[in-house]
């Protein structure tokens, strides 16, 4: 029986058919590019964070350990609910631009979503400049699901909530003891240790005023 999920999801891949091919394939190559890009952006937060306090390098390193353990969680969620995907379910559907994900593989939430919405979140947290990038990107991630022909939109809304709130609660409830962490680490003895946790704000001596000489 027709929805108005799966009412919404046919306006979605009937408008993606409609497209020009250079979208299609712009949103074929994005829907899993943005995972790698997230990637880079984290290695690039923790490493401009190693020049902060050490505070700022344990919100950097928690953005992706927040991501893993959102993924987790929908990867639970999915084993629970076994919602099939609607690629195959929904009737009267034109063919997704991707394949179809095997029967088994299910649909609700997308791991996708879940993914981007706790990477902005988390990278949003560690690096607010570039929050006017993560978010949009996770929201494109999201819509790119939908518009490729392999979630529900209701996978990709749930999806961006869970990974965005977990991210922002795992993110403020570890930070305090990571600090800590990070603290010991550079005081370690260990050359790689002290490398990973960084040295901290440059430090300068301040200059001396100049001794004026007695005639």
């Amino acid at each position: 029986m027709d929805t108005m999920t799966d009412d919404l999801y046919r306006d979605i891949t009937d408008f993606a058919h409609d497209t020009p091919t250079w979208v299609q394939h712009t949103a074929e190559v994005w829907t899993e590019l943005g995972l790698l890009l997230f990637g880079v952006l984290f290695i690039v937060a923790w490493w401009r964070s190693r020049r902060g306090d050490p505070r700022a390098v344990a919100i950097a390193v928690l953005a992706p350990l927040a991501t893993a353990v959102a993924y987790v969680c929908s990867e639970l969620i999915k084993s629970g609910i076994d919602e099939e995907r609607p690629c195959r379910a929904v009737s009267g559907a034109l063919a997704p631009l991707v394949a179809c994900p095997p029967h088994g593989d299910w649909s609700f939430p997308s791991n996708h979503s879940t993914i981007a919405g706790a990477a902005a979140v988390g990278l949003a947290v560690a690096w607010p400049r570039i929050a006017a990038l993560t978010l949009p990107m996770a929201v494109l991630m999201a819509f790119s699901r939908v518009f490729v022909g392999v979630h529900y939109p209701h996978d990709v809304a749930v999806g961006l909530i869970l990974g965005a709130a977990l991210a922002f609660v795992l993110v403020r409830l570890t930070t305090r003891p990571l600090t800590r962490v990070v603290e010991t680490m550079r005081g370690s003895s260990t050359g790689v240790v002290r490398w990973f946790a960084g040295q901290g704000p440059a430090t300068y001596a301040t200059p001396h005023a100049p001794v004026s000489r007695r005639r």
